[in-house]
């Protein structure tokens, strides 16, 4: 079980993206990957996610001359935002968790 701080942490970079989308929890975890192995996972879990979820919002921006990518527009920004939340809850919790739908890409 990681300690306490580091769950903080860990939490911190889902809880800290709400405010500033990609900054803020890529300053976190460069600054903390070297400390815990637990924040490593963690900040380059959301590092995919965000690269991920990118990608989609432009196809999706490209895909609103078909008019289908308006509704994958709103799909994507409802499953960020859920994926976000559940991930700080279970970064807390002490638990690794894979955020379906991305590329491992770090």
């Amino acid at each position: 079980m990681p300690k306490n701080d580091e769950r903080l942490i860990a939490a911190g970079i889902y809880i800290i993206s709400f405010f500033t989308a990609f900054l803020g929890p890529l300053i976190i975890w460069l600054v903390k990957k070297d400390d815990s192995s637990y924040i490593d996972y963690h900040g380059r879990e959301y590092m995919n996610f965000f690269i991920s979820y990118t990608v989609y919002g432009i196809v999706s921006g490209i895909l609103v001359i078909l008019l289908i990518g308006i509704f994958m527009l709103w799909v994507i920004g409802i499953l960020a935002m859920i994926f976000t939340i559940v991930g700080a809850i279970k970064a807390y919790e002490g638990q690794e968790y894979r955020i379906p739908f991305i590329f491992r890409l770090l």
